[in-house]
């Protein structure tokens, strides 16, 4: 069982954890002065050590070099006790397995890390078959250019070793890969080792400043994990080096490995600064809810319509243009890149409100057909009685290709710009004589998309039947025919936040539920990992999810994925807004 180790912050697979030691550490972190090596049993036997409170103890290990055949290590393999203290064990990928630890440590660490496939499959294995409330070490690996790939792959502890060694060869290193010391002519760190002309620094200042630069690069990394922020800045900080880049790219064909590990929501800005983001996890899973569970329920003329830099679209001036123009006499949907394309109904959710794009006026090929695929699944899956491209040049690519893929006529309405007078009279009078829909059925139109894309195909009819709405978009109440509340639209997260009343109706309903049993207790507030017996392997981070047990039945919003709820023995498993006693 972990009893040192707590995860408090999550981004995809990295962490911002704490070893619960007398002096806690905040990980990712160096694990130098915080270890205790009781040493390897290749030589001779090793003694049980007593442990330390303060400290994390390595047991006695057999370290296996990558390569080595499986049936070898299974053969050398150590049993590890129990420690009444913190406690870590040494393991490779093909013997990696729950060993009650608080700390893992991957042997043979420096023979896979230069090697993407190696190392990603390498991390992936062992990540997946230890505790996800312990902390995983690489020794020997770290420098201030790749710690934050480590930490993004999944990697809590590494240590100064690579980077002293560097140092002592004369190697002075950065967050942007590393330099011989005497070519220098300027030391382009403010450290106190970096304080003094470069003739004058020798390899003792090359070591101290590297360890510096290590120490303030996983600082960076705990601030951007704890914003949400991390890959953005993984995505441009790993360029420096082929292999890091390498390296996240193999993490990106690892969907299930990071899908399962990245929330449904946050608040943090996505930045759309080259093609790699379309292989991000929010984006891959957007487009999948928008062309397998989003069903348009107007009866009207589609209008696409291009993006705003302003969120949500619907606040922009451009948008607020096509608005008067289009008078509620067509649906709108935006496209978009890294997003592909947007019903009006989803403005509001992750990441349609949450990203920034960088912007040329020219589409990457590689845009092109990541939003041309979404935009052909979109309409193969929604039918309208006439499509209406309200777009600038550059969008046209992407609509002729889907045109010609689905043998699909669009009405093109822009005559210089989308937003100049004539081609916001050409939208008008293109969708003259058609009927407008009405206040109260975009309302509840809007509701049940957001209650199919957030809980899966059919939800909003399941949980909307009977609808009744009260407030004001963008904070919409839903209200079954008796007045009774069943949710109510966030509009931070454009998600619903269920009320039991509510649960009880997804509980009753077709439509998969995310559950987890509890034991015999009353949550107040949150509900802790250990008070979970089990739960649905589908649970993400931010999803709302029912709670049951014996005594209360909850309902709340997910701070960890089911599995990590189910194996973890500390932390926060979710808070709960609503609990009825049984």
């Amino acid at each position: 069982m972990t009893e040192y180790f707590e995860v408090h912050h999550r981004d995809g697979a990295a962490r911002v954890g704490e070893l619960r030691l007398s002096e806690p550490v905040r990980t990712p972190a160096l694990a130098d002065d915080v270890v205790d090596d009781a040493g390897s049993q290749w030589p001779e036997r090793r003694e049980l050590p007593e442990g330390d409170p303060s400290r994390v103890t390595i047991l006695p290990h057999r370290g296996f070099p990558s390569g080595t055949p499986e049936e070898v290590q299974e053969a050398f393999a150590p049993e590890y006790p129990e420690l009444d203290a913190p406690s870590g064990v040494v393991v490779s990928r093909e013997t990696a397995t729950d060993f009650g630890s608080d700390v893992y440590v991957l042997s043979g660490a420096q023979g896979i890390v230069g090697h993407a496939e190696a190392f990603v499959e390498a991390i992936v294995a062992v990540r997946e078959a230890i505790p996800a409330d312990s902390a995983l070490y690489l020794p020997g690996v770290a420098t201030p250019a790749n710690v934050a790939t480590l930490a993004y792959a999944g990697v809590d502890l590494v240590d100064t070793d690579r980077a002293v060694i560097r140092g002592t060869q004369g190697k002075y290193l950065t967050g942007d890969g590393e330099a011989f010391l005497e070519d220098l002519a300027e030391l382009p760190c403010s450290c106190p080792a970096c304080q003094q002309p470069a003739e004058q620094a020798d390899r003792e200042d090359c070591i101290e400043h590297n360890v510096n630069a290590l120490q303030a690069e996983l600082a960076r990394v705990r601030e951007r994990i704890r914003a949400g922020r991390l890959r953005d800045y993984l995505e441009g900080q790993a360029r420096h080096e082929q292999w890091l880049t390498a390296t996240f790219r193999r993490l990106d064909q690892q969907y299930a490995y990071l899908e399962q590990r990245t929330p449904i929501v946050r608040r943090a800005e996505l930045t759309a600064a080259s093609d790699d983001t379309l292989r991000r996890v929010e984006i891959q899973r957007f487009a999948e809810r928008v062309t397998g569970r989003y069903r348009n329920r107007f009866d009207a003329p589609l209008v696409l319509v291009p993006c705003s830099a302003r969120k949500p679209y619907s606040e922009s001036r451009s948008h607020g243009r096509f608005h008067d123009a289009i008078q509620f006499r067509g649906h709108t949907v935006s496209m978009t890149s890294p997003i592909g394309v947007v019903p009006q109904e989803l403005e509001l959710t992750y990441p349609a409100q949450h990203y920034d794009s960088v912007v040329t006026g020219r589409w990457s090929a590689t845009e092109i057909e990541f939003v041309a695929d979404v935009l052909e699944a979109y309409l193969e899956r929604n039918d309208y009685p006439r499509h209406i491209a309200h777009l600038p040049e550059d969008y046209l690519p992407i609509v002729e290709r889907v045109e010609d893929r689905l043998g699909i006529d669009f009405e093109y309405t822009v005559a210089e710009h989308p937003t100049d007078a004539d081609s916001l009279s050409n939208l008008a009078s293109t969708l003259s004589g058609e009927p407008k829909y009405r206040k109260r059925e975009r309302q509840h139109n809007t509701l049940r998309a957001i209650a199919d894309y957030q809980f899966g195909e059919g939800a909003g009819d399941e949980l909307f039947e009977d609808l009744h709405i009260e407030s004001r978009y963008p904070k919409l109440r839903a209200h079954d025919a008796d007045g009774e509340q069943l949710a109510a639209l966030v509009p931070n997260y454009g998600t619903l936040s269920l009320t039991l009343a509510g649960a009880k109706r997804w509980l009753d309903s077709d439509v998969p539920t995310k559950r987890a049993a509890i034991d015999d207790f009353v949550p107040r507030g949150s509900v802790l990992a250990p008070g979970v017996v089990d739960a649905d392997e589908d649970i993400r981070v931010g999803d709302e999810v029912v709670f049951e047990g014996p005594s209360a039945v909850s309902v709340g919003r997910a701070e960890m994925s089911g599995p990590e709820m189910a194996e973890s023995t500390r932390g926060i498993a979710s808070e709960v807004r609503h609990t009825e006693t049984r």
